[in-house]
Parts: structure tokens; sequence; C-alpha cells
């Protein structure tokens, strides 16, 4: 279990209210920030302290590993020069019995605070550019402490399932955007919302290139789902959304791990494991042959979605 601290003044009310984190990618200037980065560290059963208008007022429970997701909507104008492309991290969120202000508590607090990345400054102030970093448990205790919080009577459900919810309600509003698109063709807007589902034209697109689940050898196309490599919430244009060689057949269970980033795959076919799966998951799922022998080498144009997924989705 890791603990967290999150500095979010500008948008505590609407995750909060929605259950989640979320972040950009990258500052406005395009250069990476480790307050960003963090959030793919993130894990579920993590406890993260919320720091929102000078107070400690809730803490939560992380229920579910970090998505790649558009910016909520429901920000509206706040963070408008932030990237579109970003983390989402969900979260059982709970008031604290006892709100308080650290900077009234610093002198307990300050030998407390991370070297570096620091939530706040030494005079109890904000940390301007942070949003997430890791705090150790001497000062989560201290925390929990001052706010007499029980991170036991959260009423949390800790399950890869809460993905699904976040990503449906995502998905649901890209889909409502693209049908209402008037570049698009009625067609287009068909095969687009089908290959939301590995379906239609997109399939057909993949099965070009694709003749069985490079993991499990599963030829049967009954049984194999066609997989977006660089997810369809993610795919900027209706081209990355159809374009095959954004796509790989797969064994359902593969499928899943490929969706949430646990494992990934790189050119030459070797197959790349998140550290959150334990030895006895990879035997359980007899993935290990395919991790000592490879999958086979992909495309040069499946590289350039590969390359996103490794980078955006894979959590090593």
């Amino acid at each position: 279990m890791k603990y967290w601290w999150v500095n979010h003044k500008q948008t505590s009310r609407q995750e909060i209210a929605g259950g989640y984190l979320w972040s950009p990618k990258r500052e406005s200037n395009g250069n990476r920030s480790q307050y960003y980065d963090f959030m793919r560290e993130a894990r579920p059963g993590d406890v993260v302290v919320s720091f929102a208008n000078a107070r400690i007022g809730h803490f939560g429970i992380i229920t579910g590993f970090p998505l790649s997701a558009p910016k909520p909507e429901e920000f509206g104008h706040t963070g408008a020069y932030w990237s579109d492309d970003g983390w989402l991290v969900p979260v059982s969120w709970a008031e604290v019995d006892t709100p308080f202000r650290p900077k009234d508590n610093i002198k307990d607090l300050r030998a407390l605070l991370p070297k570096r990345y620091a939530p706040i400054q030494q005079t109890g102030n904000g940390n301007q550019k942070a949003y997430l970093t890791k705090i150790d448990g001497a000062l989560f205790e201290e925390l929990r402490r001052l706010g007499q919080f029980d991170p036991n009577l959260v009423d949390v459900d800790v399950s890869i399932a809460v993905d699904d919810q976040f990503t449906d309600r995502i998905e649901n509003k890209i889909q409502s955007q693209v049908e209402i698109d008037q570049s698009l063709s009625d067609t287009e807007k068909k095969g687009i919302i089908k290959a939301r589902r590995g379906q239609g034209i997109f399939r057909r697109n993949v099965e070009l290139q694709e003749q069985c689940c490079r993991v499990t050898g599963l030829a049967d196309p009954r049984l194999l789902t066609a997989s977006h490599i660089k997810p369809w919430r993610s795919c900027e244009t209706a081209h990355e959304r159809l374009d095959g060689s954004n796509g790989l057949l797969l064994a359902p269970h593969v499928d899943r791990l490929f969706d949430i980033g646990l494992i990934s795959f790189k050119q030459g076919g070797n197959v790349l494991v998140s550290d959150t799966l334990t030895e006895h998951s990879l035997k359980a799922l007899a993935l290990n042959w395919a991790i000592e022998a490879g999958v086979g080498r992909f495309s040069d144009t499946q590289e350039v979605y590969l390359e996103y997924h490794r980078s955006e989705i894979f959590l090593g």
C-alpha cells in the first residue's frame, strides 16, 4: 500500500463528487511533470489525502488502475490551458471527521514532509506546482490523527470492475460527440461506433493483419476479441479508430490484461508484464511460455500504436 497527497483546489468539487482524480499527462509547455507521472503509480487499495482550499477535508481509497482518459467534461472552463489527454484514477472518497488546515499544524508536520516533491512548503502554504505526490506512512498517520479518520470505515470495492464504469462513462460521451459530428457521414459514424466494441469494419481491418491471438495461439474467430492498441477513447481521428494496424486479435483474458495495461509488447515480440501481476497469476493465466518465447514481430505500422501503448497505457 502507498500513501498519496493530492492538491486539487481547482477540481476538488468535481473529482470528489465523481469519485476520481484526473490530471493532464504533461504540463502546458509539453514537459513531463513528476506530479502527473505519479498518477501512473497509483494502485487499487492505496490511500489518498485531499488538500483543497488550504484544508484537508477528505481521504480516499483508490479503487482501480490508472486509465488514459480525456479531460472530464464537468471541469468546464477550469484548466482550459490543460491538455485534454490525461490520467484518471478511480477513488472512493469520504469526509474526515475533523477538517483541518495543515498550516495550523505545520510544527508537527514539517519534519515529516518528503524531501522531494513535497505537497506543501515548509511554511505550510501549498506547493503551487504539485498535484499528486507520494507521502510516507508516518506523515499519513499524523494526518489521519489530526482528521480523526479511519480508512477502514470507507465503503469501497477495490475491483477492476470499477474501471469499466469509468471507461463506459468516458466512451459514452465520446460516442455522443461522434453521433452529432457533421463532418462524418452516417456510414462513417456507424463504423466508428461499432469499432468501440471491436466490431464492423475495424474488426475486418484487423483480421487482414492478424489471424490468431499472439499470446495463446487461439485461432477460433468466435472466441477472439478485436482489441484496439491505442484505446478507442484515446484515438484522435476516425482513421485511428478504424485502422487495422491499431488492433490485435486476442483471447478474452489477454484482451483484458492488455486493455488495462497489465501487459504490453515490444515490436520484436517480447512480452512486457506489469509488476502488479504475480508469478502465480502468470502461471494461472498460462502466460509463461509466451513471455519466454515471445509472440512474433509486429509491423512498423503496428509499432506506432504499440509505442503509445507502452508509454501511455502499460503499467510497468
